[in-house]
This record gives C-alpha cells, structure tokens and sequence, in this order.
C-alpha cells in the first residue's frame, strides 16, 4: 500500500503536482514505516510543511538553485544528511527519477526536550529519563523502549548522530511502544545532562566502571538512567559529569551483559525502590 501525504505546491496538492510538473517526484513506502521522498522540490515541500524527516541523501557534487536551497533548509533545521554516489540513490529510489536527493520520513513525532521536562516537572510524580548514549543496533534500541514504557520512564532521549534510527525494525521491537513514550533526539547528549542536571535531576551512569552496583544507589530521587553502545559503553565525557555510577553484578564468566537486559535490570531496580518506598 502506498500512503501519500498532501503537500500543497504552487496550488496543487503532491498527487496534482505530478501531473503538473514532470520534475516533480513522490513519496513511496518504506519497510512499513519510514516513507521515502524523491526529488528536490519534493524534499524542500516536506521540510517546509513540518515533516520529520530522518535524513537526507543527496547525489556526490550536485549543484543548481533547488540543491543550494535544500541544503539551506537542512543545515537550517538541523537534519542529518550525506552525499553519496548515485547508486546509492538509484538503490533507494528503485530506479525512479531521484533528481539527486531522496530524503526519509519518520513515522514518529519526536518530542521537544525542553517541553517534555516542564510537563514531567509539572507533574505528580517522580522524574524517570532515560539517555541512551550512541546505541546502534535497531533491535536493542527497540526492547530498551519497550521496557522504558513498561516501567514509567517519562522520556528517552537519543543524539541526532551516531544512535540507532527508530525504524520499523526498532518500532516492531518495541511492540509499539514507541508510538506511545516520548521519544528526544537531540544534538548533543551533553547538553541534555546539563539540562536535567540544572532541573536537579541526577545523572545515573550504568557502567562497569565503578565498584558500586546498581542495588546500592537511591534511586528512588528524579533521576535519569544513562546507558552506553554496545561496543564502547558509556563515553568518558558522559561518564565525567554524570552524578554517580554503578555497575550490574556479573557472576559467571562473560564479561557483560546486552544492553537492553542491563537497561531492563536497572530500570526494574528503579521500580522496586520506588514500590517500597511508596
């Protein structure tokens, strides 16, 4: 099925503007959740009319006045992009008329951190954040959501670059919870944590780093849980300003444990000091 979205070009909807314009591209499925977008105009269209757009891949060395314009608006609003060969465009695009640009819609509305901090302040409740420092795989960023809605985290915050894209594979996985945790994605995850830190919310690093567990800190206080990628763990800059540290026990013999069962054992942890003070 394909899903069209209503843009409205020089008076013509997307639909019309095709018909009108033989240079003007559209909008095709992809893997059930993300929506590519073909062409220049098209791409300018979306970005003026608020989409989300996940990225934007523009063919190596384009030029002219659309090009110039669309760079404008991504570095404008932001948005990641990069330049590749035009197979690569041909590969995404299936061979259609790309025009040099094909651009990938997200099917989640990401949430302003400001906005999402002075909602859960406003609240009744105990603050719970999540920051996930540079996760790359879709699936662990997928149960780690899952797990986040399950036990009252108020909000997952992700850097721009570097985490793993919630996609379709990352939404089935999280089985739909994505749809219903508000989810940040933001520029530098080190301006986050000044920005919790300045609200007193405390910075809660899971690492082996530490001779403290996980199981020996207050947890029951606004806080918010940081976990590192896969491979690298937390990063020492992170690690630098967060507020305390702990570490998940191991008892047998490998050396650690997948990221999103660390997130698990820790976010449960959270709930089972909270239960008992409450």
């Amino acid at each position: 099925m394909v899903f069209f979205i209503r843009v409205m070009v020089q008076g013509f909807t997307l639909s019309e503007a095709l018909n009108h314009d033989p240079d003007f591209t559209y909008l095709c499925p992809m893997n059930n959740d993300t929506t590519k977008i073909f062409g220049l105009r098209a791409i300018i269209e979306a970005i003026n009319s608020g989409k989300e757009i996940e990225k934007v891949y523009l063919q190596k060395e384009i030029k002219g006045a659309l090009a110039s314009e669309l760079n404008g608006l991504i570095k404008k609003n932001k948005i990641s992009s990069s330049f590749v060969p035009i197979e690569k465009l041909n590969n995404l695009s299936k061979f259609q008329n790309h025009q040099g640009a094909v651009a990938k819609i997200s099917s989640i509305t990401f949430t302003d951190l400001e906005e999402l901090i002075e909602t859960v302040l406003n609240s009744n409740k105990t603050p719970l954040f999540l920051l996930l420092d540079q996760i790359s795989d879709v699936r662990n960023l997928g149960a780690i959501i899952r797990t986040a809605e399950c036990t009252g985290v108020d909000g997952i915050i992700i850097p721009t670059h570097g985490s793993a894209p919630v996609n379709s594979e990352a939404i089935k996985t999280s089985a739909g919870a994505a749809f219903k945790l508000p989810i940040c994605r933001v520029d530098h995850i080190l301006d986050a944590i000044y920005q919790l830190q300045a609200e007193e919310i405390e910075i809660v690093a899971v690492t082996e780093k530490t001779n403290t567990t996980v199981f020996d800190i207050d947890l029951t206080k606004p806080i918010a849980l940081v976990l590192g990628s896969e491979h690298k763990g937390i990063s020492s800059s992170v690690l630098k300003i967060a507020n305390t540290k702990g570490l998940i026990p191991l008892l047998g013999e490998i050396e650690s444990l997948n990221v999103s069962v660390a997130c698990g054992v820790a976010l449960y942890e959270i709930v089972r000091q909270r239960t008992l003070r409450g």
